[in-house]
């Protein structure tokens, strides 16, 4: 068996894998702490929207161990941690707008002092209107922004003329990152106003972008620092800023290193979640399944400000198609503010809430005209070249029919639909349902400008590489797969690129580690990068050995030139020698990416992400509990950079696309308070929630269309929407509990075993 010559498209293990699974891997909470640092704590907000009429922080001030107490008239800048709008205060002044809102900042000696003291402020409140539903916010005109609508052909007049039409109903509920290493920040004041900040962010440059304008500082006297973070998922894109904000505020007050580290309470009640949905639908079609004409309501729940809603609305917008041709389509969107903490970011970024509705819709038309459902989806699908999306980008080619067919074949897609039907039929107290759902997810980070990365590429004397680029290591496996590029170019083993921690100092004004751009932005940026110092020591070795240029390669470790192999360390010393620079940087911006947010028009995907899933479950009729029996998964990812890395992310996505329909429930009370505010009230998908039967297989692509890196397509967030294949099985479940006069059955999410008891037996 031959080695094989390039690293990419190996299963290498993920880099910090054996660091991770010994202890040794550090985080920030692992770095060691510099004498007198100062733990903090937030003093939150016990009402969801009142005036301040009296803060008494007195007795806070005087507990023991209490160094310092901060509020808002301390803030030497701005008090803003948002992303956009300026509608975010590090600490509330004189109004809050949610419960469990910053007050002030308690510096103490320890964090359990901090947390302590935080608890005795004397808060006198006058009580204002809360807004804590969709429903309310509607009534009361609540709205973050004017109504957005997208259209595509005449969606009123084809629905009147479509032979059949069905109306409904869908909502989906918020959801909590929960990832395992929750908010923290350590900064560390240097010389001259110099501040160097360890924060787990997915996006470096926004928080130190961020910390300048608290503390009234030009962004380059901020250096911030992140090597790993213990998962992100969106939920550290733009929320990171307040933890790490609050360290700087402190450590430029007091002139010593401070520490935030946030208790999961607090993290969760003081962090946003992914935006709940309120969604109806009418569509018209004709006796074969295939639609008319479609009209969508998108309502959704944006918190107490803008934070990305604005973008993660219109990414709903842009996936209400999903895989199918809408000629004669409108989709309305509403963002509607409320007196909760603010939505944000979330893997899928809207895409889901998107798309499980046009599923929805795929269900209702089957059941009305009592076709099998992957038939009416497959008579939809995008097929013609010339297809346009409901935001006018041409969407061809698509893998998705051919995907499609191969998985219902490889999953036994028919036979299995015949057994379930005959299992209903002879049990009364527990029943199947099956759902083959697509997933066709654009790639690319809607607001243009963002889609841009850099990277730098050193290599030593002795032949080894040190490589750093803009991205952000999450548990995703991003930096292996950026590595394993830089590797090929030099025709390098991987463990000759030494990767080193993100950071604003070394690579400047980068984009948030999101929208599944990962590797997309960073990794061609790297190549690039890693090229130039490639053509340079080609043109070297070139005249050093006379030859032409198109005769020197790299493999193996090795530089090839015609009569000579030399090891690759050996002509970089040479190269060294002649003066010829090894290091570079390197830049890349995805190109033709256009799009007009006025219109809702343009191009505002690189290209699209498919896959498809089939899943099976069975619910207990008299308890409502469910449990999915067998998963099949049929994912695209181009040429993979890294099969192994691809299919945990597959493995990893759907199953929190499984929480978030099925048992991940946010609830408030009726004084807008976070009641499932920790793991005892909060659950997440467990090992016993993995299907028992999960199979996963990489779709043989011919590769990306578009010139991505090595022809790879993105794979972070595409696989959380295939769980949707999850719910559509276990509305079929709970249709096949009903007689068939009873009409369609609705389900919303999160699935829960109330939430399917009531659909079983609707009052």
């Amino acid at each position: 068996m031959t080695k094989p010559t390039s690293s990419v498209g190996q299963p290498a293990p993920h880099d910090s894998a054996m660091a991770q699974v010994t202890g040794q891997a550090r985080y920030v909470d692992d770095l060691p702490e510099l004498p007198g640092t100062l733990h903090l704590a937030f003093g939150r907000s016990e009402r969801a929207h009142a005036k301040i009429s009296k803060m008494d922080l007195s007795k806070v001030e005087a507990f023991p161990g209490v160094e310092a107490v901060y509020t808002a008239q301390d803030i030497i800048g701005k008090n803003d941690v948002s992303p956009i709008k300026g509608d975010d205060p590090l600490l509330a002044d004189r109004e809050v707008i949610f419960h469990g809102q910053a007050l002030f900042l308690v510096a103490a000696i320890s964090k359990n002092i901090a947390r302590s003291a935080a608890q005795l402020a004397e808060i006198t409140y006058q009580d204002l209107p809360a807004i804590l539903s969709i429903e309310a916010a509607r009534a009361a005109g609540s709205r973050l922004e004017d109504e957005q609508v997208m259209r595509q052909g005449d969606a009123a007049k084809a629905l009147a003329a479509a032979p059949h039409t069905v109306a409904g109903k869908l909502a989906t509920g918020a959801q909590d990152h929960f990832y395992l290493e929750g908010q923290i920040a350590y900064a560390i004041p240097g010389e001259a106003g110099e501040m160097r900040v360890f924060s787990s962010t997915q996006h470096p440059s926004e928080v130190q972008g961020g910390i300048a304008h608290v503390l009234d500082c030009p962004a380059h006297k901020i250096s911030v620092e992140i090597r790993r973070m213990g998962g992100g998922f969106g939920g550290k894109e733009t929320q990171a800023l307040l933890i790490a904000a609050a360290t700087a505020l402190v450590a430029s007050q007091s002139g010593r290193a401070a520490k935030l580290c946030m208790d999961r309470d607090d993290d969760m009640a003081m962090t946003g979640k992914r935006h709940g949905f309120e969604m109806a639908y009418r569509v018209g079609f004709d006796a074969t399944g295939v639609l008319h004409g479609i009209e969508m309501d998108l309502a959704s729940d944006c918190g107490c400000s803008m934070d990305l809603s604005a973008a993660i609305n219109d990414r709903a917008m842009f996936h209400a198609d999903n895989a199918y041709a809408l000629d004669d389509v409108m989709i309305r969107s509403e963002r509607f503010r409320t007196n909760k903490v603010s939505a944000t970011a979330f893997r899928g970024f809207g895409g889901p809430q998107g798309m499980i509705l046009i599923e929805r819709v795929m269900d209702h038309i089957a059941a009305e005209l009592g076709l099998d459902p992957l038939l009416v989806r497959q008579r939809n699908f995008y097929r013609n070249p010339q297809d346009t999306a409901p935001y006018g980008q041409k969407v061809g080619p698509l893998e998705i029919e051919p995907i499609v067919a191969e998985l219902a074949q490889t999953s036994e897609y028919q036979a299995r639909r015949v057994e379930i039907d005959n299992w209903n039929e002879a049990h009364q107290t527990s029943k199947r349902g099956i759902c083959l759902t697509p997933v066709k997810f654009g790639i690319s980070f809607t607001t243009t400008f963002l889609n841009q990365a850099g990277a730098l590429v050193h290599v030593y004397r002795d032949g080894s590489v040190i490589l750093n680029h803009g991205g952000t290591e999450m548990g995703q496996g991003l930096f292996v797969k950026v590595a394993q590029v830089v590797a090929d170019v030099f025709g390098l083993p991987l463990a000759d690129i030494q990767i080193s921690a993100t950071a604003t100092d070394k690579v400047p004004n980068t984009s948030a580690t999101a929208a599944s751009s990962g590797s997309d932005l960073n990794g061609m940026a790297a190549q690039l990068a890693a090229q130039t110092i490639r053509a340079r020591l080609i043109q070297f070795a070139a005249e050093r050995y006379k030859c032409a240029a198109d005769q020197v390669h790299f493999s193996g470790g090795k530089v090839h030139v015609p009569g000579a192999k030399l090891d690759f360390a050996k002509l970089v010393e040479a190269a060294y020698l002649a003066q010829i620079s090894l290091s570079s940087t390197g830049f890349y911006a995805t190109p033709d990416i256009t799009y007009d947010r006025k219109t809702h028009q343009g191009t505002p995907f690189f290209y699209y992400a498919e896959g498809a899933a089939v899943s099976e479950v069975e619910i207990d009729v008299l308890t409502g509990e469910a449990r999915v029996r067998r998963v099949d998964i049929l994912h695209s990812v181009g040429k993979s950079l890294n099969p192994a890395i691809d299919m945990g992310q597959i493995e990893g996505g759907f199953v929190q696309g499984i929480g978030w329909l099925t048992n991940e429930e946010v609830c408030f009370d009726a004084s807008g308070r976070l009641t499932t505010h920790a793991p005892s009230t909060y659950k997440i998908p467990t090992s016993s929630d993995r299907p028992d039967h999960f199979n996963i297989s990489l779709y043989a692509s011919k590769g990306s269309a578009a010139e991505t890196v090595h022809r790879s397509k993105a794979v972070g967030e595409p696989p959380f929407m295939l769980a949707i294949s999850v719910h559509g099985a276990l509305r079929a479940a709970i249709a096949a509990t009903h007689r068939p006069q009873s009409g369609f059955v609705a389900l919303d999410a999160p699935a829960t075993p109330e939430t399917i008891l009531r659909a079983i037996t609707p009052r």
